[in-house]
């Protein structure tokens, strides 16, 4: 995994000469966790020419500038918690070719070899409205600090991501990891006010701003969350935020499927107002220890009295149904969730491949009576969930995409071993919304320097 030397060499020199000489590390020296973990999100004979560190947005600009002008791609990184999410990043030797002979979408050639890019001294917290519930914060800034921020003020970011203790608040917007909690309050994309990023060109563009009430024409804040670091690196952002809850609750209810299926439906037609609905598979529900059955795990979080009321009228229905209640509360709840997502998020051992899942809110409880091979959890508002094996193959993927597909939805590979990921389709997306995300990649990286083919164009 190495690039001419002495093409290398006067890279890096340009390269400290923009962010310093201690911002630039070579991939030879760089330390063995962080070689692995770039590793498992490129794909194999992929060259890594450096590892750039800038301390600020001004310096990312002009490194981004340079490399771009250097014809390699860049890998845009975090705390790298969800770097292997997606297709393999993967460069090509250049082969410009004449504009008038290119069909759609226009890309004029590939970067040759690849140079790593770090968020993670971009981590400042640039301003705090208390009274508005915004907050504005560098991309690199980890999710675990912000919320502790917050919260002296009685506030938290009302999102619910994959690995909160080293996600940092770029990489969640890039990957769109909302959570459980998009029940309540919705999607990423939902939260963001204004948005800054860097354009392929080193170029700092900016969009939306600080206040709730923004009219804006280009909505580049929902363009940008889950787009993967395809379009631009997102250097700092402009978030909504919520008052902290008074109490928490949730209610376990296991079961039969029609029994969950028929208690979700009245759950969401209902008017309570549940923070989060995730259906449990049954093995999922077995490895926590509530039964061998389907589950359904429902949060509710206000004040005392009201968390209390709902978890009541819930159970109460569950009980009509057949199904078996529990309630938890304080640390037990706590417990219960931070088992929950330590389960379905558990990279261990080397093989384990997690998926994103999506169907029709109303199909979720069929599709998790179907797979009997992996941990699975939906949300039951949106019918997004995960999958988890331990390992499996292509064609049981492809048999679960299948079935996915049949009940209105997708089944798209988030994190996987490279053999599996170079013999399938890693997004499997088959709506007609291809063309058009083809062309506003173009627009925005014509020469795809950014993290070439790990989304769903080349």
């Amino acid at each position: 995994m190495k690039s001419t030397v002495t093409d290398n060499w006067a890279l890096a020199q340009e390269l400290e000469s923009i962010v310093g000489a201690d911002a630039v590390c070579s991939w030879q020296d760089t330390d063995s966790f962080w070689q692995k973990r770039i590793e498992s999100a490129i794909a194999p004979g992929t060259e890594i020419d450096c590892i750039v560190y800038p301390p600020t947005q001004e310096k990312l600009a002009g490194a981004i500038a340079c490399i771009s002008r250097n014809r390699r791609g860049v890998l845009p990184i975090g705390s790298g918690s969800k770097l292997d999410w997606g297709g393999l990043v993967k460069t090509e030797p250049s082969n410009p070719r004449d504009r008038s002979q290119v069909s759609e979408p226009p890309f004029l050639g590939n970067a040759e070899g690849l140079v790593v890019v770090s968020c993670d001294r971009i981590n400042r917290l640039i301003d705090r409205a208390v009274g508005d519930l915004t907050v504005t914060v560098e991309a690199g800034m980890k999710f675990a600090e912000l919320q502790q921020i917050l919260a002296t003020s009685g506030q938290f970011l009302p999102l619910d991501p994959a690995y909160p203790e080293q996600a940092t608040i770029g990489g969640i917007i890039a990957t769109a990891d909302a959570g459980s909690l998009r029940q309540r309050y919705r999607g990423v994309r939902d939260l963001l006010l204004g948005i800054t990023f860097v354009r392929s060109d080193g170029k700092i563009a900016k969009a939306g701003g600080r206040v709730v009430k923004n009219v804006a024409g280009y909505d580049l804040m929902k363009l940008l969350t889950g787009s993967y670091g395809t379009l631009g690196i997102i250097s700092q952002v402009t978030m909504r935020v919520y008052p902290l809850p008074n109490a928490s609750v949730t209610v376990i209810l296991t079961g039969e499927a029609e029994a969950l299926a028929n208690t979700t439906q009245t759950l969401l037609s209902s008017a309570l107002t549940p923070t989060a609905i995730d259906l449990l598979s049954k093995q999922l529900v077995a490895k926590l220890g509530l039964g061998k059955s389907l589950g359904l795990a429902v949060r509710f979080q206000s004040i005392l009295e009201s968390v209390e009321e709902q978890s009541s009228r819930l159970l109460e229905v569950g009980e009509k149904l057949g199904l078996k209640g529990i309630t938890y509360i304080g640390n037990d709840e706590s417990d219960l969730w931070q088992r929950l997502k330590s389960t379905i998020w558990s990279t261990a051992p080397d093989s384990t491949i997690i998926c994103k899942i999506g169907t029709l809110p109303s199909e979720s409880v069929n599709i998790l009576a179907q797979l009997n091979l992996a941990d699975g959890l939906i949300y039951g508002g949106s019918g997004l969930g995960i999958l988890r094996f331990d390992s499996t193959t292509v064609e049981t993927l492809l048999q679960v995409r299948q079935q996915c597909e049949s009940h209105g939805g997708f089944l798209s590979i988030l994190k996987a071993p490279a053999d599996i990921k170079q013999h399938l389709d890693v997004w499997g997306y088959n709506g007609n919304g291809l063309s058009l995300m083809q062309k506003i990649k173009q627009q925005f990286d014509p020469e795809n320097i950014f993290s070439p083919h790990r989304f769903l164009f080349p």
